[in-house]
């Protein structure tokens, strides 16, 4: 059977992500149907929406939004009914339920939760943070980190912290290289979170063979040798399991699952720090 597909307009008068995350959340629960994205950010105004407009007439779909200005969805609205294009407004279930919970009503407010605010300002410095400290670098101040990822070439530490510094959390990651004794500050850190990551061997030379391939490096190496890479994660299992560390297999999560089970594993850890 063929893979079907549908034109799917995504409206915002922010940056869009809010309905890009749900539409592909709902969209990947289809097997065998595939989702045309039509992405609008940044819709404030009449003409902008008029654009918008043009391309759902070209292309009829299904029209997700999130306009907080009632005068462009109303509008946006009528051009769906008239095209016969199913419509929703993402955000109105949650704003109304918000509202009747609260007795108050919302104002309108496009893009508030991007507004330069001291969170907005924890996640750059998050970010400059994790950024100065990947792959080992500056070892030295380790415990000013929130999170700090240990394990073998190829555990995704780099990708994992980026997405945890997104997320406000400073995140500093070391690489476990045999025959190189891991920094001697993982021993006494205790602010932050260390946090062990694993795979499978299997993966893991998965990933480093297209790593070589890429670089079109010589792959006779133990570095992608089975029984090797085998050694390098016991060695780093014996090692997190000695200190103590949480550990995370890898070989199936995405960036995003393994982040969520840290950030889970930080509120615990926050908690006894404080405590302490």
């Amino acid at each position: 059977m063929g893979r079907s597909y549908f034109h799917l307009h995504l409206v915002s008068d922010s940056t869009g992500e809010t309905l890009i995350t749900v539409a592909r959340a709902v969209v990947a629960q289809y097997e065998g149907v595939a989702a045309i994205e039509h992405v609008y950010p940044l819709v404030r105004s009449n003409t902008q929406l008029e654009r918008v407009i043009s391309e759902i007439e070209t292309a009829p779909g299904i029209v997700l939004y999130t306009l907080v200005e009632q005068d462009l969805a109303h509008r946006l609205e009528e051009v769906c009914r008239n095209t016969g294009s199913p419509h929703l407004s993402v955000l109105e279930p949650v704003h109304a339920l918000l509202s009747s919970y609260l007795g108050t009503h919302s104002t309108a407010r496009p893009g508030a939760q991007h507004m330069l605010n001291a969170e907005y300002f924890k996640r750059i410095d998050a970010m400059n943070f994790t950024l100065l400290h990947d792959d080992g670098h500056l070892p030295h101040d380790l415990d000013d980190a929130d999170v700090i990822l240990v394990g073998v070439s190829r555990t995704s530490k780099t990708p994992t912290a980026v997405y945890l510094a997104n997320r406000g959390l400073k995140t500093a990651n070391i690489p476990l290289v045999p025959g190189v004794p891991p920094p001697s500050v993982l021993e006494t850190a205790r602010k932050a979170l260390i946090v062990g990551l694993v795979a499978t061997p299997e993966r893991i030379v998965q990933i480093r063979q297209n790593r070589l391939l890429s670089l079109n490096a010589d792959d006779d190496t133990s570095y992608v040798d089975r029984d090797a890479v085998a050694e390098e994660l016991a060695a780093s299992r014996r090692l997190f399991a000695r200190n103590g560390w949480p550990v995370i297999d890898v070989t199936r999560r995405s960036i995003e699952e393994t982040a969520a089970a840290i950030i889970d594993h930080y509120r615990d850890h926050r908690l006894r720090f404080i405590a302490e």
